[in-house]
């Protein structure tokens, strides 16, 4: 829920103001990370404390318990829009956060890739490299390892499909038995 100004003003203190309006646009975007950082910590402090308080009050409101000048609470509404204004703005920063994390990524991702690229262009120049075996004093044959197939290959696919049949009409049956 989008807080105004007049609004903030009301219901912040004076620190409290200062921190919003520095998780506003135009001031959150001149932070640096580290002030960026200290924002976001100070600002989940006040919300937590803030969120304790509403919890409290609205307790007090249900007659679970009672304050120390034994009265209850008969509204709760400043201090839930406390926690609304305090709580929409440790979303702006965390976003802020967010959106430098992605920048940083690219900027990453792209230094890698031109890394890649020049790791790539540097393989790909020819390197002259001595052979063992060269055609023009004559290739001695390299004997093949591997054994001779003693079964036709015709028999084999005759086989497998022999199979996926059989195992086909043995499923049909079993679907018609209900098993």
């Amino acid at each position: 829920m989008p807080n105004s100004r007049r609004t903030t003003l009301r219901v912040l203190d004076n620190a409290e103001v200062e921190l919003v309006e520095a998780s506003r646009h135009p001031s959150i975007n001149e932070l640096s990370d580290s002030e960026l950082q200290q924002l976001r910590k100070n600002l989940r402090e006040r919300r937590d404390r803030a969120r304790d308080i509403a919890n409290r009050t609205r307790r007090e409101m249900r007659g679970k318990s009672v304050r120390d000048d034994g009265k209850a609470a008969k509204t709760d509404t400043g201090i839930r829009e406390r926690l609304s204004i305090l709580a929409n703005a440790v979303q702006r920063t965390n976003q802020e956060h967010a959106r430098r994390q992605r920048f940083e990524g690219r900027g990453e991702l792209k230094r890698n890739a031109e890394k890649a690229l020049e790791m790539r262009r540097a393989a790909a120049s020819p390197i002259n490299r001595p052979t063992s075996r060269r055609a023009d004093k004559g290739m001695r044959a390299i004997p093949n390892e591997r054994a001779e197939d003693l079964v036709n290959r015709m028999e084999l696919g005759r086989v497998s499909q022999f199979v996926r049949d059989s195992q086909a009409k043995r499923d049909k049956r079993h679907e018609e038995a209900g098993v």
